[in-house]
């Protein structure tokens, strides 16, 4: 029972990181990456498809990043939805391909994505602590039911205190990392 409980508090703590890696990777660095048009999706045959799914993405020089849709008939669709995003990117097409320019962040803007980034670290973090505030639970409430020993109860709420602060470790790690990657030039 408490083996299953730290299996599971540590997946939830890992998801927990791993979407705050996926959300960081949508923040623009001014620095192409085809990542950024992850969540954008288009009207494709009356489905909402993500861009990937029908266009081949490529990123071939630092600052720019290309769409090739297989059917050239959704250009005009796929720049709508880019217009639409919150990318703050013009596309421009020359039938064939969408090319979108990524532009220099200004200085301004480095630090406004900055915060954003200590943000979205911080409701990692919570999240990471709420994890650990169910499994301390649930091993109070094993304890009380006398399936676990007093020692024992110590014993694995110090486990899920190093699991804790485990995860809060790699969500500082993963946070600075971008935090390096917007503020370089």
């Amino acid at each position: 029972m408490i083996s299953d409980l730290k299996n599971n508090t540590e997946s939830r703590m890992k998801k927990t990181v791993e979407s705050l890696t996926e959300s960081l990777q949508a923040i623009r660095a001014g620095r192409a990456n085809t990542t950024l048009l992850d969540k954008i999706h288009v009207d494709y045959y009356g489905q909402k498809t993500p861009v990937n799914q029908v266009a081949s993405l490529s990123a071939p020089e630092p600052r720019l990043l290309t769409i090739q849709p297989w059917d050239a008939n959704l250009i005009p669709e796929i720049e709508k939805a880019i217009l639409k995003s919150d990318l703050g990117i013009t596309p421009s097409n020359d039938g064939k391909i969408i090319r979108l320019v990524i532009p220099q962040l200004t200085e301004e803007r480095r630090r406004d994505l900055t915060k954003l980034v200590g943000k979205y670290a911080e409701e990692a973090k919570v999240s990471i602590r709420n994890v650990r505030r169910d499994a301390m639970e649930e091993i109070k409430k094993a304890e009380k039911s006398k399936e676990i020993s007093e020692d024992d109860k110590s014993t694995y709420e110090e486990d899920i205190q190093k699991l804790t602060d485990k995860f809060i470790k790699e969500v500082d790690k993963v946070a600075e990392n971008k935090e390096k990657e917007l503020m370089e030039i």
